[in-house]
């Protein structure tokens, strides 16, 4: 059994991230096109460099990849499991070799290991020794902002500034953007957070995970789409890719009443 008090992960104060709050002017670099050439030839002729992070499930694969400077909205309906894929990709990133820092303002970070611990043992008892061994593969792969609440903008970027920085961290979550807005009609202020994070993501290499929420529809039996995210279009115009999380409820109640299903669905 591994001893977890002799563990001593990394403790992010306060006071160290504090130069990331700071603004600084923004500059632009203009530099001419044969500049870039030893980066192009890395991406169109090194295999390494089209190896991006995996979903965990193998059908999806060949479709789609978290590429580095991007931004991926995770969007959907309360209660269908956003939060809980999420946390399965994050493991699956994990393996493949990419730290990262989840910054979650609406579940406290030992909520959260709890329901990975059942993840990564794929049981809904883990034992005590299987929680040590998981801790110990966590150690030097995961990072939480511990902060639940409404947040300041500045430091959900300072925290991704320094993840990315000083932690070495590939992916960052953010779970949710309207805790880091004023409220659901401050479209100015989702426009402007959504924009400064997918800069960041190009100005770092992180590959930025933004939790949000879709508005409240008749029923959940009709899985919602990209138009259906809450507050300001700008939110999807801006980032990188869309995943909207559905679950078949109405499937799920068949099933567990013994009715045929078709499984095709």
């Amino acid at each position: 059994m591994v001893n977890v008090t002799s563990i001593q992960p990394r403790v992010i104060r306060r006071d160290e991230f504090a130069a990331y709050l700071a603004e600084t002017e923004p500059h632009h670099k203009v530099v001419p096109a044969h500049h870039f050439g030893p980066d192009l030839k890395r991406r169109l002729f090194s295999p390494e460099q089209r190896k991006y992070g995996l979903l965990p499930w193998s059908k999806t694969h060949h479709d789609f990849q978290f590429r580095p400077g991007e931004v991926t909205l995770w969007c959907g309906i309360n209660g269908h499991g956003k939060s809980q894929m999420l946390s399965m990709a994050m493991i699956s990133l994990m393996s493949q070799g990419y730290r990262s820092c989840i910054a979650s303002f609406e579940m406290k970070p030992v909520v959260q290991l709890e329901r990975m611990m059942r993840q990564i043992t794929m049981g809904a008892s883990p034992t005590e020794e299987w929680v040590d061994r998981s801790l110990q593969w966590l150690s030097d792969r995961l990072w939480f902002y511990d902060q639940q609440g409404t947040v300041d903008t500045k430091a959900v970027l300072a925290v991704c500034k320094y993840a990315a920085d000083r932690l070495e961290v590939k992916h960052v979550v953010i779970d949710s953007l309207m805790k880091c807005v004023r409220g659901e009609d401050d479209f100015n202020g989702q426009k402007a957070i959504v924009d400064e994070l997918t800069a960041i993501a190009r100005d770092t290499g992180l590959h930025i995970h933004l939790v949000h929420h879709v508005r409240k529809a008749g029923d959940e039996n009709s899985p919602p789409g990209k138009f259906d995210a809450k507050g300001s279009g700008a939110i999807t115009d801006q980032v990188d890719n869309v995943l909207i999380v559905w679950r078949n409820k109405g499937k799920e109640s068949k099933a567990r009443a013994g009715k045929d299903i078709d499984d095709r669905e």
